[in-house]
């Protein structure tokens, strides 16, 4: 027992910071120029965040959707599994994601038709905006060549800290389910940069913690809303 004591988190990383960073610059000159059309997606899909209402959720789950297979197929099992034997594991629950998300797409009738620009929906276009703009620029800014930028609808994070914001957007059946592997990822994608070292290893856990917060908020508040006789109402008779 004492001697799994003295094994920290970075014991069990299976690459260094360098080797995990260099593939992200072979994968970014690799697919060159894709990251023109992602970027311009993700603007999209704040757009139509923005506009609100089922139908644009319905085209942003199933631009996600996309997404989310393409990162699934073109880094985690093409590239990343080449460093890390886990990666076509968790490539397999990117592809569920992708699944439950087009899914959600193609099913208008689970979908909300009622108006949620609440504080819930405040904080998905939040996270949207820094998925697609801010957070790419966070390697940059603490010293990591551009050429191993991270972008959204390409790379594991900014996607997946998208779908979050989508999530908190709009009022669908399933959507606890469809954060499950999101928030999963986010915790991973977190403990792997803590055991590198990084001082941007913070970020996926909270967001995961603000994902969680604001769509049990949202969820109570939804349903307060939705009591004839109002939140904290008794009956006094």
């Amino acid at each position: 027992m004492s001697e799994w004591s003295t094994y920290t988190l970075s014991d069990f990383l299976l690459f260094s910071p360098r080797t995990y960073y260099r593939l992200f610059e072979l994968y970014n000159a690799a697919i060159w120029p894709l990251h023109v059309a992602a970027l311009v997606l993700g603007l999209a899909i704040i757009v139509l965040a923005a506009r609100g209402g089922p139908a644009a959720q319905r085209v942003i789950a199933g631009a996600l959707s996309l997404c989310w297979f393409w990162v699934a197929w073109a880094f985690l099992h093409q590239r990343y599994a080449a460093i890390n034997w886990a990666a076509d594991y968790v490539a397999i629950a990117f592809w569920v994601e992708a699944g439950l998300l087009l899914l959600l797409a193609l099913r208008p009738r689970v979908w909300s038709t009622t108006s949620n620009f609440g504080p819930a929906a405040s904080v998905g276009i939040g996270l949207l905006i820094f998925a697609v703009i801010l957070q790419p620029l966070l390697g940059p800014l603490l010293g990591r060549p551009w050429s191993q930028v991270q972008i959204f609808g390409l790379a594991p994070e900014p996607t997946v800290v998208a779908t979050l914001g989508m999530l908190l957007i709009g009022r669908a059946r399933g959507q606890w389910t469809l954060m499950v592997i999101p928030v999963l990822w986010c915790l991973i994608g977190g403990a792997t940069l803590w055991a590198m070292e990084q001082p941007d290893a913070i970020v996926l856990p909270i967001v995961a913690i603000i994902g969680i917060a604001t769509s049990f908020i949202g969820r109570r508040r939804h349903f307060d809303m939705s009591d004839p006789q109002g939140p904290g109402s008794k009956d006094k008779s």
